[in-house]
């Protein structure tokens, strides 16, 4: 019996050949005679045994499936095996992506037509195209010096989309222009002038959802709209082996540790596209400044936390912290 080798995309021109598509992926069985299956009926050209054919065709079928793991290996975890990708891929829209808005202005004065914008066009809009929910954020006022890792801006605006799906996102600039009613309530904001615009730049950043939380949480004082703080976190890495790892440690235990300790997580995205990559970045909250002082000391002294950071795997996952505590605006969603 000829022995058989696997290769995938091979030249059109190859003899011998025998072809199944998946997923947008090849997987090709080569005899060792170069004697191949027919393309159409999937039926051996050589003297393959029934029992040989079906057991070359499950071969190829799991081939197939494990490649496609690992195009998407990158955006979840370093360890995805063949049987998390089957899982994965029986549950297409499991994982929210998120972008990240930062609207820096020139100056106070133009806050309040961005403020208009945002609340009076783009969050109805985005709405309507299933984009919710959308979280506005500011600067919280702060006394005293800020700590080595802290960033204070004032002038930023910080506005957060969920969207259930990547077709959304990509679509929805286009609807958007679409919109009637979005381009009516929003006139002042999308025609301001040259001379006068209403921000300096819009920093922008696309993530998705952590395996570990894959839709965005509100606590019950952010869904009751009550007093409350937020914190948003940056880890960033100084390798891509390394930034995946740290995502895996926050889906092995420290965002159930997170939730446990009252730390009130709200998403956890790895940057996919963006500046400063490779990064991921997080948001936690609490009902004011000094409960979430609180929770953050029964994390750094639990158990759990002690054994994950002294675990070997997960060393040296982090080359720079980032945080910044925000408000969010009065008609924030979140």
């Amino acid at each position: 019996m000829p022995t058989s080798r696997i290769i995938v995309g091979p030249p059109e021109s190859q003899p011998g050949v025998g072809e199944r598509s998946q997923a947008g992926l090849s997987i090709f069985v080569v005899s060792a005679a170069k004697r191949g299956f027919n393309r159409r009926r999937q039926k051996p050209a050589t003297e393959l045994s029934v029992h040989n054919q079906s057991k070359e065709m499950k071969r190829r079928e799991f081939l197939t499936t494990t490649v496609a793991a690992s195009t998407l290996a990158g955006l979840g975890s370093a360890s995805f095996t063949a049987s998390a990708a089957e899982r994965a891929a029986t549950r297409p829209g499991n994982r929210e992506y998120y972008e990240l808005r930062g609207y820096r202005l020139k100056g106070e004065a133009n806050r309040g037509l961005l403020d208009a914008y945002i609340e009076k066009a783009a969050i109805p809009a985005l709405n309507r195209l299933g984009v919710k929910p959308v979280g506005v954020f500011v600067q919280q006022e702060r006394a005293g010096a800020p700590d080595p890792t802290e960033v204070r801006d004032a002038l930023t605006v910080l506005v957060l989309r969920t969207y259930p799906s990547l077709e959304v996102f990509a679509q929805a600039t286009a609807r958007l222009s679409a919109d009637a009613e979005y381009q009516q309530a929003g006139a002042e904001y999308l025609n301001s002038p040259k001379s006068n615009p209403a921000f300096e730049r819009i920093d922008s950043w696309l993530m998705l959802a952590f395996a570990g939380l894959p839709k965005l949480e509100l606590p019950a004082y952010c869904r009751e709209k009550k007093a409350r703080m937020f914190e948003l976190r940056t880890y960033e890495s100084h390798s891509e082996l390394k930034a995946l790892k740290k995502v895996e440690m926050f889906n092995a235990g420290e965002i159930d540790l997170m939730r446990q300790v009252g730390l009130g997580p709200i998403f956890y995205g790895q940057a996919l596209i963006g500046s400063n990559l490779p990064h991921l970045t997080y948001m936690v909250s609490g009902e004011n400044q000094e409960e979430h002082k609180k929770h953050w000391g029964a994390f750094g002294s639990h158990p759990t936390w002690t054994k994950l950071k002294n675990d070997p795997q997960y060393a040296d996952t982090v080359s720079k912290i980032k945080n910044q505590f925000l408000v969010p605006t009065s008609y924030s969603q979140i």
